[in-house]
């Protein structure tokens, strides 16, 4: 591959950037650790803060912003190709240098200011201090941490560190905007960091604390209607005829699937107890006047199962659920159904979330998201294809297609419009988690590029009370969709 020079801190370097040279080393680059005097050392606050928030929450593992003592310098056996900057102050040379920027600082104490600010930072490479050739925004799931947020925006320096390496070893290294003239000295100070952390962050901790107690952390609820008039997907807004589906409120119910069989319509749905933190994929029949069934179980593994893709493909019902904590995403095939369900063969390896399945040029193809080893995992979109659903599936080359807390999650399946557009509803998580829900188009999709279109919200205006949607499905007469509702913890169906 390359030969490539990585430039980290000659003290205090953090956790991630030591993970991201371990990444390069595993891509089977040439690395040389270089080490560059006088970079900004993280304020002795934010080291405690992270520390104590490690502790409150439990984490064993080192979190990406914690210190090292070191990084081992490191020789190539031959001139490097290209440099990466890590620690934020290398000078340019002759070689193609590639810095990174946290929210326009050089510095990735930036990251940890902008988190604990509750702002969601943007992650900048910089070739040559001149022109932008990849971007991230990470997704911070675990807001009300600023240590555990950080953790995510740093995985994506990771990734994109990854990313920007193998792009240019391929000859694909996008060349973007030319970056604008530095304004004034770098922001991302020690007393910025305190000011933010006391001010905004330790507060949100302890209203998040106060929440938890009294409130269920996440409860779902689905919404459903039967309706013969262009859907949410054509319109853009939710409107109106929404009933809920009930739930005990020990569980709720989230991604809603729903498929119609032999005249009948079936809805299949993340069933998650709250006891056992482990959810199960149930089933919902409904009757000729659109009543639902209660919910059963119809399929239970080891692990969570949620985003229950059902659909039918060569005469056979198959089942393609979200299996993320299993390390694989496995096919399942009806063998009774809709309550008896085998599994077939397993599709792609990894953290994939909502995988999501369409047919296009030949070959049949799964947006998903990866969680990549560390941090979120709703930011970063990776393609596969195969020329049958047994496969073999294969990475897209351009992977990951983009980091962005705005649509890199699928929000359900693939939309065809009647004049043959095709959109995917994708989830954005610029509020948080399940925040919102908009449609991309796809523009172009092939064996070299995947290029899908900004967002467009789904209005919610309408009679559905849960506007922080995240999934959006029909089949034929049902759409369904979900949001998420305030429940106390001994609220019942309240």
């Amino acid at each position: 591959m390359l030969s490539i020079d990585v430039i980290v801190p000659q003290s205090n370097p953090r956790h991630w950037q030591n993970v991201a040279i371990e990444r390069l080393k595993a891509e089977g680059h040439d690395v040389a650790v270089l080490h560059q005097p006088g970079s900004e050392s993280w304020p002795t606050a934010a080291n405690a803060a992270f520390a104590f928030e490690q502790r409150l929450f439990r984490r064993r593992r080192p979190n990406l912003g914690a210190p090292l003592r070191e990084i081992q310098a490191r020789h190539a056996s031959r001139p490097a190709a290209l440099r990466l900057d890590l620690a934020g102050n290398a000078a340019l040379s002759d070689v193609p240098t590639v810095g990174f920027l946290f929210d326009g600082s050089p510095s990735d104490l930036a990251a940890a200011k902008a988190v604990a600010a509750a702002r969601l930072p943007v992650i900048e490479a910089v070739l040559d201090g001149k022109t932008v050739v990849g971007r991230a925004r990470p997704m911070v799931d675990k807001r009300e941490s600023a240590a555990l947020g950080t953790e995510d925006v740093l995985a994506r320096a990771i990734t994109l560190v990854v990313s920007v390496a193998r792009a240019f070893a391929e000859g694909r290294l996008s060349r973007g905007e030319r970056m604008p003239e530095a304004s004034g000295p770098d922001q991302a100070k020690a007393k910025q960091f305190a000011n933010a952390y006391l001010g905004a962050a330790l507060p949100r901790l302890g209203r998040e604390v106060i929440r938890r107690a009294r409130y269920r952390h996440a409860h779902w609820r689905v919404g459903y209607r039967f309706t013969d008039a262009p859907g949410v997907a054509e319109t853009g807004r939710l409107g109106t005829g929404w009933s809920v589906l009930p739930d005990p409120g020990d569980h709720f119910y989230a991604d809603p699937f729903p498929f119609e069989w032999q005249g009948g319509s079936y809805l299949f749905v993340e069933d998650y107890p709250h006891a056992t933190g482990k959810a199960v994929i149930s089933v919902v029949a409904f009757d000729a006047d659109g009543v639902p069934s209660r919910p059963r179980v119809a399929l239970e593994e080891p692990h969570h199962l949620s985003y229950p893709q059902v659909f039918e493909r060569d005469g056979v019902i198959w089942m393609l659920p979200e299996a993320s904590a299993s390390g694989k995403l496995t096919l399942y095939r009806a063998s009774d159904f809709p309550d008896g369900w085998a599994a077939e063969t397993v599709l792609v390896e990894g953290e994939i979330s909502d995988a999501t399945l369409l047919e296009h040029g030949g070959l049949l193809w799964l947006f998903a998201t990866d969680r990549d080893g560390y941090g979120s995992t709703s930011d970063m979109l990776v393609v596969f294809s195969a020329p049958a659903l047994a496969g073999p599936w294969k990475p897209h080359p351009t992977n990951p297609i983009l980091i962005d807390h705005r649509m890199a999650r699928p929000g359900g399946a693939f939309v065809r419009a009647q004049n043959g557009r095709v959109f995917l509803p994708v989830q954005d998580g610029t509020l948080g988690y399940g925040g919102g829900l908009g449609l991309s188009e796809l523009f172009e999709l092939d064996q070299r590029t995947v290029k899908l279109s900004a967002p467009r919200p789904i209005d919610t205006e309408g009679d559905w009370p849960y506007p922080k949607i995240h999934t959006l499905n029909r089949s034929g007469r049902l759409e369904v969709i979900d949001g998420i509702a305030a429940v106390l913890k001994r609220s019942g169906n309240k």
